[in-house]
């Protein structure tokens, strides 16, 4: 840890594991609901569940995020965090809406917009809060030392993040209109601008982890920087295919959505490249694990699966079934939560000292979290490809149809279970480092130093 006030970093990611964990307790209650045991109906009714569900995993990715950037940043641009004790002021305050948020559906106080649940009052305070985030690490770059792309790239995908979070707070009494602006919030987050941030961290770890030059890094950046805006920004339109929009989005959003894989394959490459000319013999090796596991699982779940189902032809049947589901979990785990993962299991050492990524409870948890995952993958695509079969071709009604796939939730079930397990196994992992260590300051050139020397003995 080259800085103090990169420990601030520390219990973002703390927050992190918690809404994670929580998370998955609200998945499996979706999942028994799904099997034909509903019994908390009465207490969490199912869209309830889904909402909460849906919220925890926005909420702990952009915790993940910022404690990326927080641990980043500062070694960057080469100097302390501009304001630490606004970071902590600025998590208290996320931490508090979204206790607040989900205490709120839980008694009926939420909105009805899927991923944007949470009561306007509540949207215009995580605005400010971003705000003040954006404006510490902004602030931090700009009195730094140094700008790199690493940092620029993150920076501005964190910005626009921001930025883009707006056109949901637009009020309109029309279901075209606002389901046109709630995408430019969805979509061009998750398929646009947190490509960005996935790029920045990524460009970051493949730097630590491989020891490959900045330069060639960063070079490759740029290209998945270009491919993503390419293709995201018009890619939004296959979400508006069958909302009421004019027809020539048919157009726009099949065209467009059909070179979004390319970004994330272009990610995949880059990872597996770079580790390859590295040699990938970082000691921390499960940090490593993660970072290129990111970038093939993205491309799997957010790329290839996503160009399944998105062609206006194949669309017009999948379009609201659990081959949605499909394609999202593997999305949101393989580009956003292995990365925040990775840079976790990446930093933790540095902030405590502790070489827990030598146990073998964290590669396992690795292992066993990705398979689970795949498992969910396959248990959503066997029961969406029976929905879409029986429920938009043989036309049964929706509520016989789910009650025909009770049976794939089992299956679903018991993945997840392997799942929970392995993130069970991280999250005891993070446990186990226990609090930043002060005296770690500034001895990461000996960690480096120390890491080349494993690097040349292996060789």
């Amino acid at each position: 840890m080259k800085y103090a006030s990169q420990k601030v970093a520390y219990w973002f990611f703390a927050t992190c594991m918690l809404l994670l964990g929580l998370q998955i307790v609200y998945g499996f209650i979706m999942a028994f609901a799904h099997a034909g045991f509903d019994v908390l109906h009465a207490v969490i009714p199912f869209h309830v569940a889904r909402a909460t569900h849906n919220n925890l995993l926005v909420v702990w990715l952009l915790c993940g995020f910022m404690g990326a950037a927080y641990f980043i940043i500062p070694e960057e641009a080469d100097r302390e965090l501009m304001w630490p004790t606004l970071a902590y002021v600025q998590l208290g305050a996320l931490v508090a809406v979204g206790v607040t948020a989900i205490a709120g559906f839980h008694v009926g106080w939420f909105e009805g917009r899927k991923f944007l649940e949470i009561p306007r009052p509540l949207d215009y305070l995580v605005v400010v809060d971003v705000l003040l985030f954006i404006a510490n690490i902004g602030a931090t770059m700009w009195y730094g030392r140094r700008v790199t792309t690493t940092s620029l790239v993150l920076f501005f995908g964190l910005f626009s993040a921001a930025l883009l979070y707006l056109p949901g707070l637009i009020d309109t009494p029309n279901q075209t209109e606002d389901s046109y602006w709630r995408w430019w919030v969805v979509h061009l987050w998750v398929e646009g601008v947190w490509e960005l941030i996935l790029g920045g961290i990524l460009s970051y770890l493949l730097l630590k982890l491989t020891g490959v030059d900045r330069e060639v890094v960063e070079k490759w950046l740029y290209v998945i920087v270009g491919f993503t805006f390419l293709s995201g920004i018009l890619g939004t339109g296959h979400h508006y295919y069958f909302i009421g929009t004019p027809r020539y989005w048919l157009w726009i959003g099949g065209v467009f959505g059909a070179i979004e894989p390319l970004a994330f394959l272009g990610m995949a490459i880059y990872a597996v490249a770079m580790a390859r000319l590295g040699g990938r013999n970082h000691p921390n090796s499960v940090a490593v694990l993660w970072t290129v596991g990111c970038a093939i699982m993205s491309f799997v779940g957010a790329g290839f699966l996503g160009f399944a189902h998105t062609l206006p032809q194949v669309n017009l049947y999948t379009h609201g079934t659990l081959v949605t589901a499909m394609h999202g979990h593997l999305a949101f785990w393989g580009a956003y939560a292995m990365i925040v993962l990775g840079i976790i299991t990446y930093a933790m050492p540095l902030m405590t000292g502790r070489k827990c990524y030598q146990a073998p409870s964290a590669a396992l948890a690795f292992w066993t979290s990705n398979i689970g995952m795949i498992a969910m993958t396959l248990a959503f695509a066997v029961a969406g490809v029976t929905q879409v079969y029986l429920e938009r071709r043989i036309g049964m009604d929706f509520v016989t149809v789910q009650k025909e796939i009770e049976v794939h939730f089992y299956g679903l079930i018991l993945a997840a279970g392997l799942f929970a397990s392995g993130v069970a196994m991280f999250i005891w992992n993070f446990v186990s480092y226990g609090l930043p260590v002060d005296a770690l300051v500034g001895a990461e050139m000996e960690i480096e130093v120390e890491e080349v020397q494993v690097r040349m003995v292996r060789s």
